[in-house]
Parts: C-alpha cells; sequence; structure tokens
C-alpha cells in the first residue's frame, strides 16, 4: 500500500517510523514531513503544506494513494478529510463537524452538556465587558481559554480574579491568539491530577490506548507558561483497568453516540484531557488526532501493526482488529529552542542525533530542515528524545542519556520528564502556579474601569466540584 501522511512535526515522524514497520506498506509520502522523514525508510517528503487540500488531492491522484493519514489539527479542523471523501479518497481522520470538537472548546462544551459528559461548568463569551460582569460574580479563580486552536497555548491559569481579568483583556482586546481567541470560556478549575487517554475510533466503537502524562509547563516543576508539550510518559499509573473501562462507557461512549446521531460520526483518534476530581475523572478538553508529544510515548509500545488499526477505523470495522500493547513504558523528552514558545531561534546546527540513536533511543524530529548535509533548527519544538524500558524510571534514564548525546545552541529542556511522576508528585500545574507572580500585567486602564472582582465569599475547598 501507498500512504500520504499530512505533516511535519515530531508526531508526524513517529507515525511514519510506526506505519513504516506493517508489512504491507509499500511507500510513505509525507507532506510536508520535515528532516527526520526524509531520512526514513520507504518515505519521501514532498514539497506541500497541510492546508494545500486541491493540491494534495491531486497527488493522492496520481501517486495512486491508498490511504492518506492527517497529523495536525488544524487540517482536520479545516474540513481536509471532507475534502478527500468527497473525491473519492481514503482518509483516516475526523470530519469537519466531528473535529470541531477540538476547533471549538464552545462547541465540545455545549455538546459534553448536552450528552452528559463530566465537565467543568464554563460560559463563554464574545465581548470584554459581559465576560468582566460574570468575573465579577465569581468567587473562585476560574480558567480562561481561548474557544478556537491557538498551537496548544489557548488555556490560561491565573492566579487571582485580577489575574483573570487581564486573561479575558489579552484575548478580546488584545487578541493574543487572533481569531483563535474571538470566543472565551470562563470555565469552573477542577482540581486533581491530569491524564491524557486516546482512542482509535471508527465512528461507532472505540479502543482505549494506554494512558498518558504530558507536561506542559515550560520549566521543571510544572512552572513557567503552557507550551504545546515539553514531553510525556505512558502508561499512567494513575489509571487502572477499571477505571479505563469507566472513562470509556462515561466519556468516549456518550461522545460517539452524540456525533453519531448528529450525523457526523467520528472516526479517527480522540483524545481526551482528563482530570482526576474526587468525583471521577471529568474532561478538560479533546483533541481530533494524536498528540504531540503524546504519540512519541504511545506509539512504541504497540507490538501491532498500525495501519491494520488505521484501517479497520476508516471501514468501520474496528471490532476486527485487537491491538497489541508491551508491557513496557515509554518517556518521550521534548528539546525545544531558545525563546520557546513565545520565540525561536533557527538556522542552528544539531549535532549527536545519530549518537543518541546509538544508545537505544528513538529521536522524532520536529522543527527541522536539511540543508548541505546538515540538519538545523526550523522551529520551537525540535526533537522528542524516546526511550522504552520495563518502568517508567528506567525509561526515563535511558531518554535522558540519549538528551546528552545531542547538542545545539540554546536548546532547552525540563530535566524531570517521568522522573516527577504524579503518584508521588501531586501537586498538579494549577497548584504548582500558587502564590507565584502573574506571567502578565494589566493594561492600564483596566484596574481603573473596571473594579477589582469581589473577595470569595466562602472558604476554599482543595477539590473542585464536577457537575
Amino acid at each position: 500500500m501507498k500512504l500520504l501522511l499530512v505533516g511535519g512535526g515530531g508526531r508526524e515522524h513517529a507515525l511514519a517510523h510506526k506505519l513504516s514497520q506493517s508489512a504491507a506498506l509499500e511507500r510513505i509520502y509525507v507532506a510536508p514531513g520535515n528532516g527526520g522523514t526524509a531520512n526514513l525508510p520507504k518515505c519521501e517528503n514532498v514539497g506541500l503544506e497541510a492546508e494545500q487540500f486541491e493540491e494534495l488531492i491531486a497527488f493522492a491522484r496520481q501517486h495512486a494513494i491508498d490511504l492518506t493519514v492527517v497529523g495536525p489539527e488544524t487540517p482536520l479542523v479545516d474540513g481536509i478529510v471532507d475534502a478527500f471523501q468527497a473525491a473519492d479518497l481514503r482518509i483516516f481522520g475526523p470530519s469537519r463537524r466531528a473535529a470541531q470538537l477540538e476547533g471549538s472548546k464552545e462547541f465540545a462544551k455545549e455538546c459534553m452538556l448536552r450528552w452528559g459528559v463530566p465537565t467543568g461548568r464554563a460560559e463563554s463569551f464574545t465581548d470584554f465587558d459581559e465576560a468582566m460582569r460574570h468575573l465579577r460574580m465569581l468567587d473562585r479563580v476560574p480558567v480562561i481559554k481561548a474557544s478556537g486552536l491557538a498551537a496548544g497555548r489557548g488555556t490560561l491559569l491565573p492566579n487571582t480574579m485580577e489575574a483573570a481579568a487581564v486573561a479575558v483583556h489579552e484575548l478580546l482586546v488584545d487578541r493574543r491568539f487572533g481569531d483563535a481567541g474571538t470566543t472565551v470560556l470562563v470555565e469552573q478549575r477542577l482540581r486533581g491530577p491530569e491524564v491524557s487517554v486516546l482512542a482509535f475510533c471508527d465512528g461507532q466503537r472505540c479502543l482505549l490506548m494506554p494512558a498518558a502524562q504530558d507536561y506542559k509547563r515550560l520549566n521543571d516543576g510544572d512552572r513557567g507558561p503552557n507550551t504545546a508539550g515539553l514531553g510525556a510518559f505512558a502508561p499512567s499509573p494513575l489509571l487502572t483497568p477499571e477505571q479505563l473501562a469507566e472513562i470509556q462507557h462515561k466519556i468516549f461512549a456518550p461522545v460517539l453516540a452524540g456525533l453519531a446521531a448528529e450525523g457526523a460520526p467520528y472516526r479517527g483518534v480522540l483524545y481526551a484531557g482528563l482530570m482526576l476530581t474526587e468525583k471521577g475523572p471529568a474532561v478538560l478538553e479533546f483533541n481530533c488526532r494524536f498528540g504531540d508529544p503524546e504519540a512519541q510515548a504511545i506509539l512504541p509500545l504497540l507490538e501491532s501493526d498500525l495501519l491494520e488499526v488505521l484501517l479497520a477505523c476508516t471501514a468501520g470495522t474496528l471490532e476486527t482488529v485487537t491491538p497489541r500493547w508491551r508491557a513496557a513504558a515509554a518517556v518521550s523528552v521534548v528539546m525545544a529552542s531558545e525563546g520557546y514558545p513565545e520565540t525561536c531561534r533557527t538556522g542552528i546546527e544539531i549535532f549527536g542525533v545519530a549518537a543518541a540513536e546509538q544508545t537505544g533511543c528513538t529521536v522524532d524530529q520536529a522543527g527541522t530542515r536539511q540543508k548541505g548535509g546538515r540538519l538545523l533548527v526550523a522551529g520551537g519544538r525540535v526533537l522528542t528524545v524516546t526511550a522504552t524500558a520495563r518502568s517508567v524510571e528506567q525509561a526515563a534514564r535511558r531518554a535522558y542519556a540519549g538528551v546528552e548525546k545531542i547538542r545545539f545552541a540554546g536548546a532547552h529542556y525540563r530535566t524531570d520528564i517521568g522522573r516527577a511522576l504524579p503518584a508521588r508528585a501531586s501537586r498538579t500545574p494549577e497548584r504548582a502556579a500558587r502564590g507565584k507572580r502573574s506571567e502578565t500585567r494589566p493594561p492600564p486602564r483596566l484596574a481603573g474601569k473596571y473594579p477589582a472582582p469581589r473577595k470569595p465569599t466562602r472558604p476554599h475547598r482543595p477539590a473542585q466540584e464536577t457537575p
């Protein structure tokens, strides 16, 4: 079979690596790919971007592509699956309507409340004054979210009501995330450890993957600004098989049934970011694709043929496959460029990737490009170094041994991926942020025009209720 893989990040490199192991595979074309996919066996980069739907369709027809696999969220939200299906081409991923679970947090929240999926309460706003009036009615600091796609950085965790007002101003007035922040959610803040659960879906059924833990904050100890992800490990020690069955029954099943009933059956990977509250798992957000870097940590644990599973999802025959997972753990450490997530230095040469791979690690490239035989930095998240072992602790040691072999000027990475396990360190990113100075300062006019929100009228409780 010949595949077209759309995307150019670390997730796509990991997908290409796993798909290339299929005995049924003849060739993978990656659009646009990166410096890593260019060197994989059976792989070839294509000079097309993920947003060029017509050109990608023409390429798929010209090269007799049997299946197109979409990695990133933006083309899915923009309707690439609908365009390929209209051209009678087979493609893996959710339709535009189904992908709105990630493309619009407002849509996702409305769906969850309608289908009885456990999640935090929220109100959405497009007007700054209305959002401020709502803030002044609250007695607990909320989470502020941009409803649209914001490259994984649209969730803001203010420490005070004043900082929450600043966050709303940044999104609705300053347009920090552009059109993604045209609608803002002011959402109940849940308490507990976070975990990510991904599932293969065929429109009616789903098969859960091993749960993963990801690290969103820039610095060790879950400090600093949110990023698109600086590392992950799988499986998570936080969920038992019984809890995973509960998550499948109370979260994934209602979503699949609800979308199918509304004429938008979900086929592809559905990613649920969960908070494990005292009342049980509650959804923080949905993503409509493999996570990055979760894919890099989960896919090495899959013993089965990934291509076989993807084909079953597109055909609606997921009951015919039973993915096999290794009894092992994987840890993925992201190496980012200097200045990430706000800026990044590019054009810097990268050394030591081959040496890291010789230690037994897999190095998935993301923000890289090849030029004149040299590997150069070309983006914010540059590489993901992954290792597997019998335990998370052992995998973390192996992953960092690989990281130490790689060097490029200004390289930044966390040193606690897989080492600060949630079972031993229960502080969530939200708790770690308490007491820290706000990273943003309010516009001068904010304090004068809008009085400070009122203080809480009842004592704070460490665990927040779900509806």
